[in-house]
């Protein structure tokens, strides 16, 4: 068991540059959260459902994170500052990582009957702050959600998603970068990767606009110059005026 948890702190603390310590890590309130829930889901499964309530409760007013007892939790989760929630029918495989403000939430089953309704998170995922995961849905492994985005259908291996409704940035499996990236989704712009053709037409339309804003820019300065002429020239008297007319 001390050799379980040594390998779980120093998971935490590959994947979190802050801690200077394990015993940093002990206090994290993810850490007590998983610790908990450990506890509360095996009185769950016991089907002593109102001590594991009890449990759930006590751990949501220490930590701020709300898992129900009926969630399954593999090794080395990874609550970072928390305010996470995770329903009852929810599956976290290993090494997962969760950032804060999190809900893994669940949908009404259209038959009325009680189901799987809560995502399952595969492998070494990365979810992030503020993002929703909502449904019986997959997130394969090694992908990564976004920060705020809202995820309602299965999310292919390897893929990051974005947006709201979340889409995927499409990112080839073979670039998967294989070490643990902390904050989760790598942004690089342009965000999602594109043809050559598409570059060059992007730089086409770029030169484009810069040609237009300098004809533009000439216009106006023309414009300027012949109205200050205007202004400077003398204005005629009623002798040009008259000779105007006689001639």
């Amino acid at each position: 068991m001390f050799v379980s948890l040594i390998a779980y702190l120093d998971s935490i603390r590959a994947r979190d540059p802050a801690p200077r310590s394990r015993w940093e890590i002990l206090l994290y309130p993810g850490l007590m959260a998983v610790g908990f829930h450990r506890v509360a889901h095996a009185l769950f499964r016991a089907r002593l459902f109102f001590l594991a309530r009890v449990i759930n409760h006590l751990s949501r007013f220490l930590t701020g994170i709300d898992i129900h007892p009926g969630a399954k939790i593999g090794k080395h989760l990874f609550i970072d500052h928390g305010f996470t929630v995770i329903g009852e029918t929810a599956e976290i495989h290993d090494n997962v990582t969760i950032y804060q403000c999190v809900t893994l939430g669940g949908t009404n089953p259209a038959n009325g009957v009680p189901g799987k309704r809560h995502p399952t998170l595969c492998d070494n995922t990365i979810i992030g702050s503020g993002a929703q995961i909502l449904g019986p849905i997959t997130v394969g492994v090694r992908a990564r959600v976004g920060a705020n985005a809202v995820v309602t259908e299965d999310v292919p291996e390897g893929a990051t998603m974005v947006g709201l409704k979340a889409r995927s940035t499409l990112v080839p499996v073979a670039t998967w970068l294989k070490d643990f990236i902390p904050y989760g989704t790598p942004c690089k712009e342009p965000c999602e990767p594109c043809e050559p053709a598409d570059l060059a037409r992007v730089d086409q339309l770029e030169n484009e606009v810069a040609t237009l804003k300098a004809q533009v820019s000439a216009l106006l300065a023309a414009r300027e110059s012949a109205s200050e002429s205007e202004a400077k020239s003398p204005a005629p008297t009623s002798g040009d005026a008259q000779r105007k007319a006689r001639g």
